[in-house]
């Protein structure tokens, strides 16, 4: 599967600024609509939902537009107030796990699970560096050894989990996790087919190193017959960056890292200012 991305570049939309009043509606609304979680849709720290988020996507499923989540979170560590939201809207897509499980309507649509080898050697790797880590499901994080990074890192964003002692490795695992601080001098030095994304000053996420938010996408976009042109992906996190290059119209939060603004067609406001609805009516995707 390839997941085909636009050049990186100061394209010709707004990159770097925040959408204004002048800002020119789209010329096509898009058929789909992506939304990370976590200071996004929902404010991780404050735990809840701004009313407006809830009033934009009801908005864009009156004109027709899917509304899909696009999150590093599994299903099983959804905040509640966004189980709230997916009930209220009727949200039925989720692409998950930076994109390695993808469910439909609540059934699997497509998959990316990590082989045992890649678990195997990345287990042996971490117990060597004495790091604590842990193992992603389709159900729940499993937790070893647990550790203040560890805590840090999944009790400030309310993501539940488990510390387990053993693991039955016939159970799918789409990722593995890690927590150590980010300003450490820690090399983890994983083989190539792996890569890391940091989501925490203390938490790692460890993936295929050809998963992606953008290759879940691609995947749930050709199960339904659309396009990434026709898609377009609101984010503020660097596990969102293949996301925003891909889909046909990309837009970062105001509250985004620096890095996921420089490649976005758009920056929208803060997520606690109404970011998300005051984009979308801006460009003309809802009234």
């Amino acid at each position: 599967m390839q997941v085909q991305y636009k050049p990186f570049q100061f394209k010709i939309t707004i990159a770097m600024q925040i959408l204004s009043h002048t800002t020119p509606p789209l010329a096509h609304a898009p058929k789909i609509v992506f939304f990370d979680i976590d200071d996004t849709l929902y404010i991780k720290y404050d735990n809840y939902v701004p009313p407006s988020v809830t009033t934009a996507l009801l908005a864009l499923k009156e004109r027709g537009i899917m509304v899909a989540i696009a999150t590093g979170r599994g299903i099983c560590v959804f905040p509640p107030a966004i189980n709230e939201l997916i009930d209220k809207v009727g949200i039925d897509l989720f692409v998950t796990i930076n994109g390695q499980y993808n469910e439909f309507r609540g059934e699997p649509l497509v998959d990316f699970a990590l082989t045992s080898e890649q678990i195997r050697t990345t287990t042996d790797l971490l117990k060597r560096k004495n790091l604590a880590y842990g193992y992603m499901t389709r159900d729940a994080i499993l937790a070893f050894d647990e550790t203040p990074a560890m805590t840090a890192a999944l009790t400030s964003l309310h993501i539940p989990y488990r510390v387990v002692d053993s693991f039955d490795m016939t159970t799918p695992v789409y990722q593995m996790l890690t927590f150590y601080d980010d300003n450490s001098t820690i090399d983890l030095d994983l083989p190539s087919d792996l890569k890391t994304v940091r989501w925490h000053v203390s938490g790692v996420d460890i993936l295929d190193a050809k998963g992606s938010k953008a290759r879940g996408i691609q995947a749930v976009l050709d199960a339904l017959g659309l396009d990434f042109s026709e898609a377009m992906a609101f984010g503020d996190g660097l596990n969102d960056l293949e996301m925003l290059q891909a889909v046909g119209t990309g837009v970062a939060m105001g509250n985004a890292h620096p890095n996921l603004k420089a490649v976005a067609d758009y920056v929208c406001p803060n997520h606690t200012d109404d970011g998300i609805y005051q984009g979308l009516k801006m460009l003309g995707v809802i009234d």
